[in-house]
């Protein structure tokens, strides 16, 4: 036999899950302790007591012969009353069986205590006796009749209700925790538990949530200007900015996008510095509650379940109502039973009583009504799940009681954890909310940032750039730190993968900051710290890997010179680039587009007023449109490299103010269009280099204005004489071609300064070469030259020479009369030759 206290652990849940037990479950698992309590009653009360009596009928009693038994007194038996044992057996039982012996109810054989009395007086006085009925069966018979209607005339019912209560009971006490027993529940579950535990006493819960009303006070006081952002400026003089930007927000080609400001948290100078043990932790359950959010948020299994568990508690319910309150009227404690024994007994019916019959029918209306409590919590339980949707779950009220505006709903089995949680204390869930906020987590890495990245630390990281500024680089860093903002001498910053930058107020005080880059970084600025950026920030560069990571506010830079933006800016995200708001950005130069772009973005244009110089590095993906640069009209310099072009684009004949035109690393093959450069009035540099250029036409000697041209890296394998008819020309760049002869008539460049003819298949060099006297650099490395002329010495103003990766024997002499020729290359036999004075003054570049 099984105790209580072992029936009652398969109730038994870990105490922690009570948080996730509303109090219907709580009250139902109480029910079910009850009902087992009383179903281990009866099961108890049953197998130690229950039994029937048994007795003929009287009409049996008479014999074969019609004669009726003999009378134990001299009355006759009395009209209507049931058959008795006779005296003589009452006696001869009585005598072997004491009245204190369980073997009389074990047998069946019951003797009252009236009953023996009025024998012993039938026995020692005169007094009339009790009238009865001999039945003239024997002890034993008794015992077996009574065996056989136990078992023959004895509902099932009466018998087995006990453990019928006790399977009932089990099971609906399993249904009620099915779902923390579940392997694919219980595990979520726990860890759910678990986390919440920890976000309730995290010392960060009680430090961020007390900080609210401070944050409050200043929330009119600091605004942010986020991915949907503008700022209002306050000052008079800046009254009619604020309309200009309540524009669009300048995402490129999207003009229909607003942006409105977000307030900052800034962390109160009341706020102690976390233990840092603490402040880790926070750190692990701010990443626990995200990779826990991921992993539930996505699906509904939990509710599931916890639905179908209550849904078959409910039909249970209706069972056992249904049918126990059919059976309960066959509880009764008379019976009549006919067991086919007359040929032991020579009777066919008897009448029995069952001794629990009464007990038993308190007990089942007992469970009745339990069950019938336990019924009616279940349906409100099943419409307190279908009368909302559980599967969403809104922080509204705890955004609006505390400063984290940002805490998300949730939905899926994570709602439907916190609904569950709600119903034992809404505290835990308000909470758990600020785990889930993004401003809290910010809030929290700005201070270890700060007590980190001192500004003693910041100081040893500032450098001096190529460009003689004062520059400093941060990597990685969770933050911004404040101390950033007390290096007022800066003049360079570089941010790179701080995935929450934010420029506060403070940034007022770098008075010499002027350049700023933001590498996958996308930067939030107060609405002082942009008035501030917008009127002093001159050049900036974006790095990013979607264009949302662009900042809005960075096409209201109204100050701004220079812009690069380096990212993906394919023709699918092209609709959300907001080149078409760049229209605030009035002092642009500049623009730098490292990207891969199909066409060039229409709303471009906006821009044409002021921008002079446009540089689109594609990567190799082919630049289909570039109709909207005819609209350019003030552009000076053009960048298309890695557009795969394969021919010079029409639309760059449009541009009248065009003095550089640089189309590097193309497919370009001809370049029979060059004559239409000739209406280009200022273009002074044509940069080719690096395509597949064969041959270069005639007609370029109509572009007279031509300054520098560059068609190194190309198939070339002459130079037409056309091209030395151009008199302003000053850096020709021919190199890493195939041209094996330079003709004579390049002595008609008297303005040249700089040839590059290296790397090609020269045999010799035209005596007309060194009538351009103007050359300051020659470089004629990598060649098949046997000889230098004497010549060379009539370059006076020759400064750089490359001879390195010819046949030459000897140097001339006269190259001495090259006075400004500091640098020269050659190999090494070759320098040896020269004289000591002259080795001196040139130095060798091996």
């Amino acid at each position: 036999m099984f105790t209580l206290t072992e029936v009652a652990s398969l109730n038994d849940i870990q105490p922690t899950y009570r948080i996730l037990k509303p109090w219907w479950d709580v009250f139902m698992d109480y029910l079910g302790l009850v009902m087992l309590m009383l179903a281990i009653f009866a099961m108890t009360m049953q197998i130690t007591k229950d039994q029937v009596a048994c007795l003929p009928f009287l009409e049996e009693a008479e014999d074969s012969t019609g004669a009726r038994p003999h009378s134990f007194t001299t009355q006759g038996p009395t009209e209507g009353a049931s058959s008795v044992v006779s005296a003589a057996a009452v006696e001869a039982a009585a005598a072997i069986i004491p009245n204190d012996s369980p073997d009389r109810a074990s047998h069946g054989f019951h003797v009252t205590h009236e009953q023996t009395v009025a024998m012993q007086d039938d026995k020692y006085s005169r007094q009339p006796r009790p009238t009865g009925i001999s039945t003239n069966l024997d002890y034993q018979q008794y015992i077996f009749v009574n065996q056989m209607c136990y078992h023959v005339a004895l509902p099932w019912y009466s018998k087995y209700f006990p453990y019928l209560t006790l399977i009932h009971t089990l099971v609906l006490m399993v249904s009620s925790n099915f779902w923390f027993k579940y392997p694919k529940t219980s595990s979520k579950i726990e860890h759910f538990v678990s986390i919440l535990g920890r976000c309730f006493e995290s010392p960060w819960t009680t430090k961020a949530l007390s900080e609210t009303a401070c944050e409050e006070s200043e929330e009119n006081k600091h605004r942010l200007i986020g991915t949907n952002s503008v700022p209002k400026q306050q000052s008079a003089a800046g009254k009619e900015d604020v309309t200009e930007t309540n524009l669009s927000t300048p995402m490129l080609g999207n003009s229909g996008v607003k942006f409105s400001a977000d307030k900052l948290i800034e962390v109160p100078s009341t706020l102690t510095i976390l233990d840092k043990k603490d402040g880790e932790q926070a750190k692990a359950l701010f990443e626990k509650v995200r990779k826990f959010r991921a992993h539930v948020e996505d699906s509904d299994f939990i509710y599931k379940l916890y639905v179908a568990q209550t849904v078959v508690k409910t039909v249970k319910f209706i069972l056992i109502l249904s049918y126990t309150s059919t059976f309960i009227a066959a509880i009764d404690f008379q019976h009549t039973c006919e067991p086919n024994v007359k040929y032991l007994t020579g009777y066919t019916r008897f009448s029995c009583t069952h001794n629990m019959a009464f007990m038993l029918r308190k007990l089942l209306l007992s469970y009745m009504a339990l069950i019938l409590i336990y019924g009616m919590v279940c349906m409100y339980s099943l419409y307190w799940l279908f009368r909302g949707p559980l599967k969403e779950y809104s922080f509204e009220k705890v955004r609006e009681e505390s400063s984290f505006s940002d805490i998300p709903d949730v939905k899926n089995d994570f709602a439907f954890l916190l609904h569950m949680v709600d119903q034992y204390d809404q505290l835990y869930s308000k909470r758990f909310g600020v785990f889930l906020s993004e401003v809290s987590e910010n809030k929290l890495r700005q201070i270890s940032l700060n007590h980190e990245w001192t500004f003693e630390k910041l100081r040893q990281l500032v450098s001096r750039n190529a460009q003689d500024q004062q520059e400093l680089q941060l990597y990685m860093l969770s933050g911004l730190p404040n101390a950033v903002f007390d290096l007022t001498d800066l003049e360079v910053l570089k941010l790179e993968l701080i995935p929450e930058a934010r420029f506060s107020a403070k940034v007022s005080q770098m008075t010499s900051l002027r350049e700023l880059h933001l590498c996958h970084c996308p930067a939030k600025v107060e609405q002082t710290a942009f008035a501030f950026l917008r009127d002093h920030l001159h050049c900036l560069h974006v790095k990013f890997t979607d264009v949302a990571e662009i900042p809005p506010w960075v096409y209201l830079l109204r100050s701004l010179r220079e812009l690069n933006l380096v990212g993906n800016l394919s023709s699918e995200n092209n609709k959300m680039i907001g080149l078409d708001s760049m229209r605030d950005l009035r002092h642009l130069k500049t623009l730098y587009l490292k990207s891969n772009l199909t066409k060039m973005p229409t709303n471009i244009t906006d821009l044409s007023l002021h921008l002079k110089k446009i540089v689109v590095h594609n990567d190799g993906t082919k630049l289909l449109v570039l109709n909207s640069l005819k609209k350019m009209a003030n552009l000076a310099e053009l960048e298309l490299h890695s557009c795969e072009l394969e021919r010079i684009p029409h639309s760059v004949f449009s541009l009248t103010n065009l003095q550089e035109l640089d189309l590097k690393y193309n497919r370009i093959q001809t370049i029979a269009e060059i004559i239409s450069f000739q209406h280009l009035k200022r273009l002074t540099c044509l940069k080719l280099w690096h395509n597949r250029i064969s041959t270069i036409p005639a007609s370029i000697g109509q572009v007279k204005t031509l300054e520098s041209l560059f068609l190194s890296h190309n198939l070339l394998g002459a130079l037409p004489p056309a091209l030395f008819t151009l008199s302003k020309l000053r850096h020709l760049d021919v190199s890493h071609n195939s041209i094996t002869v330079l003709p004579p008539n390049i002595g008609g460049l008297h303005n040249l300064q700089h040839l590059a003819i290296n790397s090609n298949k020269l045999e010799a060099l035209p005596k007309n070469l060194f009538k351009c006297t103007k050359l300051k650099v020659l470089c004629l490395g990598n060649n098949e030259l046997t000889d230098l002329p004497e010549d060379v010495g009539q370059l006076v103003h020759l400064s750089q020479l490359e001879l390195k990766g010819n046949c030459l024997d000897r140097l001339p002499a006269q190259l001495s009369n090259c006075h400004p020729l500091n640098c020269l290359v050659v190999e090494d036999h070759l320098f040896d030759t020269l004289p000591g004075e002259m080795k001196k003054r040139i130095g060798q570049d091996a």
